[in-house]
């Protein structure tokens, strides 16, 4: 009598449970934006003649090189993910040649352009106040200082999310798919941040 032929070894492949809370989470926060988006066109349509009046203050040469900058954060930080996932935290060449670079480079600089990005936002929120644009002047000022000051909090809270990725990815002995993993799910938040700004650009600067 043959003895039978053993069973084929099935492997399951699960997604990963940190990725699949991100995308959760990041889906709860898409709703809060939303709210955001409702109560911007809910006001518009109350005050029109309040917005064709305010949006004159609005610098949208600015705004967009601004915009720019953070969109461009978003390719160098898929850079640096890529980086991770062939496990190369740092660079294998000299500093000027990029395409050798290492998740730590990419990251570095995504960084930074998320910071120029917060800082010509503060900038912007300056020049509005001394233009007499407050929070506190008006309806359109209330909810143009909300929608873009908590969308400012939310790249804050990126650039906190780099720091760690940056920290954790030099304390590692050795690079594997624990800092991959992390540089992965902050660059789902990252990109999150970036399309949500990029609509928030069309609608308040564009949209007039």
């Amino acid at each position: 009598m043959t003895a039978p032929a053993p069973r084929a070894h099935i492997s399951v492949s699960r997604p990963n449970p940190v990725s699949v809370g991100t995308i959760v989470w990041l889906g709860s926060e898409l709703m809060f934006f939303a709210g955001l988006f409702a109560m911007y066109f809910t006001l518009r349509a109350s005050v029109p003649e309040e917005w064709a009046v305010q949006t004159a203050k609005l610098n949208v040469t600015f705004a967009a090189a601004n915009t720019t900058i953070l969109v461009l954060s978003s390719f160098t930080c898929q850079f640096g993910v890529w980086a991770a996932e062939r496990f190369q935290p740092v660079r294998s060449g000299s500093i000027f040649d990029v395409r050798k670079w290492g998740s730590i480079e990419w990251m570095t600089l995504t960084y930074i352009m998320g910071s120029v990005f917060v800082a010509g936002q503060i900038f912007e929120y300056a020049e509005l106040s001394a233009a007499g644009l407050t929070i506190a002047s008006s309806p359109y000022g209330s909810v143009f200082y909300l929608t873009t000051g908590f969308h400012g909090l939310h790249v804050i809270g990126g650039l906190i999310a780099f720091l760690l990725l940056l920290g954790r990815s030099f304390a590692a002995k050795r690079y594997g798919h624990h800092e991959a993993t992390t540089a992965i799910v902050t660059s789902y938040y990252w990109h999150f941040v970036d399309i949500v700004w990029i609509a928030l650009f069309i609608v308040i600067y564009l949209l007039k």
